[in-house]
């Protein structure tokens, strides 16, 4: 029996054989399922997705270091995938992976809070160049270079690299990430862009997309390459060393300095220039 015929003969079946599932598509188990909301359906979905869960979950690990398990990440992200499983609407236009993704790095992230993965010193010093930033790029209209942040942080410029690389561990955001600090201090939801989505959501996240991508293209090319692998590519920190021939800590610093600048950028268009 083929995938499609099974699914068409079997919306409605209550229990499935190993070899029913296998002859299954991924699409056609994701609609066999959204079809009947068997539950013995669901985790052979979720467990195709394996693969993503734990390629994400060694990017962040990457970068969290001794902080985190893996067994950890990837347990927190099968949970977040079993429930995007019943959320998604496939008729939306939108890819499963892409809409999941995001919602796993998310998860990942709020585990990292939780378990307080990263140390308070850190934080801190993560605060205080989040701060320095800001304050000098209102000063200059511009982004401030290493020498001056070290200089308004009052340390020496090799301590304020180092400071940087290390708050690289409180900066394993998606992009995405970039807007949900502005929903939750009450702005606007960026919609998910679906087929069935308002006018005025497709036309807002296609400004906010085009403002982002203006973001990335004012880094440095070699920020823009780390974004891009990280980012696009998934790559973790060790690998994209590898691939630009420099040390880890070096891609640390030229990840945490381009977020600093994302944010800026991004949160002066968000609050109107001001």
């Amino acid at each position: 029996m083929s995938g499609g015929g099974a699914l068409l003969s079997g919306q409605e079946k209550l229990t499935w054989s190993q070899e029913e599932l296998d002859a299954l598509t991924t699409e056609e188990l994701f609609q066999a399922y959204k079809h009947t909301g068997n539950e013995e359906l669901k985790w052979p979905l979720v467990m195709r997705y394996m693969g993503l869960v734990k390629a994400i979950a060694l990017q962040v690990r990457g970068v969290y270091s001794s902080f985190a398990q893996v067994d950890d990440i990837v347990n927190e992200g099968l949970l977040t995938l079993a429930g995007a499983v019943d959320k998604f609407d496939p008729d939306k236009g939108i890819k499963f992976e892409t809409y999941v993704s995001k919602r796993i790095r998310g998860a990942v992230i709020d585990l990292a809070r939780r378990q307080d993965w990263v140390p308070r010193s850190v934080r801190r010093k993560a605060r205080d160049i989040d701060q320095a930033s800001s304050e000098l790029f209102s000063e200059l209209g511009r982004y401030p270079t290493d020498q001056e942040m070290a200089r308004r942080l009052g340390v020496t410029q090799d301590q304020y690299q180092e400071d940087l690389a290390n708050s690289s561990m409180c900066n394993v955001l998606s992009l995405d990430a970039l807007f949900e600090d502005r929903e939750q201090s009450g702005g606007a939801e960026v919609p998910d862009g679906g087929l069935d989505s308002r006018p005025e959501d497709c036309m807002l996240r296609q400004e906010l997309l085009e403002t982002l991508t203006k973001a990335i293209e004012s880094l440095r090319e070699n920020e823009q390459t780390v974004i891009s692998l990280y980012y696009h590519k998934n790559l973790s920190m060790k690998e994209i060393a590898q691939v630009m021939e420099v040390s880890e800590p070096r891609i640390s610093q030229l990840h945490s300095r381009a977020i600093q600048k994302l944010k800026l950028y991004m949160n002066q268009y968000m609050t109107g220039g001001k």
